[in-house]
C-alpha cells in the first residue's frame, strides 16, 4: 500500500472536478436543459459505450428509471442502455460487425425528441460514433461524455462534454459525476426532486 499513491489518485481527482466546475458548468447546464426538454415531450434518454462506459450506460439509465436519490420517489422516466442485451448485441456484432451493434438499435428504437448519451472516453469509439450518426439522421439530441480531447465524437455531438483529462479512471470519474449532476437538476427543473 502506497499512502502518497492514493493520496495523489484522489488529489487528482478532486482537481479534474474542479476545473470541470469552472469551465463546463454552463455546458452541463445546458445538457440539463436539453434532457428536461426530451422528458417533458414525452422522449427518452438512450446511452451507450464500451467497457467502463458500458457500465455507465446502464447506471444512469437506472438513475432516470428507477430514482437518483432514495428520498425522491418520483415516476420512473424512460431510459434504456443500449449494452443489456446480448442477444441483439451478438447477433449484430455476427450479422454487421461490433461497430454497427448500437447504431441498429437506434434504428430501431430511436424517436425524433429522444437523447443520445453517447459515452466515449477517447471519444473515437466507432460503434459510438455509428450510434450518433445514426441518431442525427432519425433526429435524436445528441451528448457526448468524452475525453483525451473528445476525440471524433466532439464535432459530431450536439452537446460535447468533455473531461479535461487523457487518463481514463479521471475521465470515468468526470462522467459518472456529469451524470448525477445532470439528473439531479432536471429533477429539479421538473419538479420531481432537489439538486443536490
Amino acid at each position: 500500500m502506497n499512502l502518497d499513491e492514493i493520496k495523489k489518485a484522489l488529489s487528482d481527482s478532486a482537481k479534474i472536478k474542479m476545473v470541470m466546475a469552472d469551465t463546463m458548468a454552463e455546458r452541463i447546464g445546458e445538457v440539463v436543459e436539453a434532457l428536461a426538454a426530451t422528458i417533458r415531450s414525452g422522449g427518452k434518454a438512450i446511452f451507450c459505450g464500451n467497457g467502463g462506459s458500458a457500465a455507465d450506460s446502464q447506471h444512469l439509465a437506472t438513475e432516470l428509471v428507477v430514482r437518483l436519490s432514495g428520498n425522491n420517489n418520483r415516476k420512473a422516466l424512460p431510459a434504456l442502455a443500449l449494452t443489456t442485451n446480448s442477444s441483439i448485441l451478438t447477433a449484430c456484432a455476427n450479422d454487421f460487425g461490433f461497430d454497427e451493434i448500437f447504431a441498429r438499435q437506434i434504428e430501431a428504437l430511436g424517436a425524433p425528441g429522444d437523447i443520445l448519451f453517447a459515452i466515449s472516453t477517447s471519444g473515437n469509439s466507432e460503434n459510438v460514433i455509428r450510434a450518433t450518426k445514426a441518431a442525427k439522421r432519425i433526429g435524436l439530441v445528441t451528448v457526448g461524455f468524452l475525453g483525451c480531447g473528445g476525440g471524433k465524437l466532439a464535432s459530431l455531438v450536439d452537446h460535447a462534454l468533455v473531461i479535461p483529462s487523457d487518463d481514463t479512471q479521471r475521465v470515468q470519474e468526470g462522467h459518472i459525476a456529469m451524470g448525477h449532476i445532470i439528473i439531479a437538476n432536471m429533477e429539479q427543473i421538473l419538479g420531481l426532486g432537489s439538486a443536490r
